[in-house]
This record gives structure tokens, sequence and C-alpha cells, in this order.
């Protein structure tokens, strides 16, 4: 079994892989912990799993929180008794990255591109719903040129709630109409409606600059929930990160 590890600005996820097959996630919050703490964590998860250290033969790891990567790596060491690939640090990808500096390119930004293009082939557009959400265009020829990046949705929705005096904090949930008739209704209708548009128009600037064909792949905790109303997204993966990074890992062993 190899372990994955997305190591997001909020959340880190760790999947338990069988070649492409997502077989088991856990979701814990992107915070400092020691080695220790992270090690018995890991081995508290996968044992709901059903799974013991001896059954990951591998790791491979992607992260935006640098800070948080060199304990990920004592863990994995010392419990699961493997070494960790880290995206980033010479790895082989299959893709060129055609950017104005290449080293400001995320890590998750380039396994979702790997990921994408192995699948359905470019040209095609990423659309990652994190924290931050993220738009990464990759042409026919794979090389990845760059793309955009906007607040994501519960940033947003955060903001709303911290920066009024009166406004609650609302559920994250398509509304019943885009005319709130309270204001629940209302925020949520902005928050997701909003959003739903912000995602339809910069994919189709995106897929106007790269090309007219091009595919948008939707991913990330709130896809299927926005893909449903978009106009643009054309296929959904909520594991992609996921898959890419066994991908990498495939070709760098």
């Amino acid at each position: 079994m190899l372990l994955v590890i997305d190591v997001g600005n909020t959340n880190t996820v760790l999947g338990l892989m069988d070649g492409l097959e997502v077989k088991r996630t856990f979701r814990i919050s992107t915070t400092q912990r020691t080695t220790d703490e992270l090690g018995v964590l890991m081995l508290q998860l996968f044992q709901l799993g059903g799974l013991g250290p001896d059954d990951i033969q591998g790791a491979i790891c992607s992260s935006v929180v640098p800070s948080v990567l060199f304990t990920i790596q004592k863990a994995v060491r010392r419990y699961l008794d493997v070494e960790l690939l880290v995206v980033g640090r010479k790895l082989k990808t299959g893709i060129r990255i055609r950017t104005d500096n290449p080293r400001e390119v995320g890590a998750d930004r380039i396994v979702n591109s790997v990921a994408a293009l192995e699948r359905w082939g470019g040209p095609i557009i990423v659309v990652d719903f994190g924290t931050a959400t993220t738009f990464d265009c990759v042409t026919a020829k794979g090389d990845y040129i760059g793309g955009a990046i906007a607040p994501g949705f519960k940033i947003s929705e955060e903001a709303l709630f911290s920066k009024t005096a009166q406004l609650p904090r609302v559920e994250v949930a398509k509304p019943p109409s885009a005319i709130g008739s309270n204001t629940i209704h209302a925020m949520q209708s902005g928050l997701f409606w909003g959003y739903v548009g912000l995602v339809d128009s910069l994919a189709e600037r995106c897929r106007a600059e790269l090309a007219p064909d091009a595919r948008v792949v939707a991913t990330g905790g709130m896809s299927n929930l926005l893909a449903a109303e978009s106009k643009t997204i054309d296929e959904v993966d909520a594991w992609l990160t996921l898959r890419g990074l066994a991908l990498l890992y495939t070709r760098n062993t």
C-alpha cells in the first residue's frame, strides 16, 4: 500500500493507495505537531482501516506549508520505516513548467496537472477548491503555463462573518433560491452563486486564452457541490491530487 500525503493550508489529507485506486482517506488539521504526535496519530488512523505499519511500502508528499514538512518526513521514517518522497525535490513530473518563475508554483498545482494530463490529456484546466481556489492550465503539448488564484469559498465565508457586525456564520450550502428571503439564505446565495460565477468566468477566460476545446476538471472538497451548477466544469475527481501523487511515486521509483 502506498501512503500519499497532501498538505494544504487548512487540512492535510492522508491517502492509502492501491495503484491509482483510493482505498482510504483521512483528513487532519494542518498544524504543528511533534514527530511522535504525528507518528502515533498516523498509526491510530491506519488501525481504523485495519492496517499496520508493515502494510505501507512507500510514501510521497506534496506540501504548501514548508514548516510541517520536516516533521512529516521524520514521522514517516520513524514509525513506518520508509523514506518519504517530496514533490519539488528533483522529482520527475513529465510536464514542463513554462512560467516566469517555476519555483513559485505550488507542489499541489503540479501534482493536479500531472494527474489531469495523464487521465484526460491536454489542453486542460484544473480547478482545485481548497483554502484558495486555483486554476491551472496545461497545453496540448504538456506544458504548464500558469493559471489563476482566487480566495477559497471558506475564506470568503469567514471574511463575511468576521468583518461585519451583524451577519452570522452560515452553513456552506446551495440556497433554495437566488433571491434570499432571509439573512441566512441571502448570504448563502451571495456566497454560492457568486462563487459559481467566479469559477465560470475565470474558467471561460482561461479557456479562451489556452484553447477553445480545453477540458475543465474540478477537484477538492467543494468540487462536487459547485460543479453541479457550473456551466464550464466538464469533469469532477475529488481525489485528483492523491492520484497525481501516486503517479509521481511510480515515475520516480
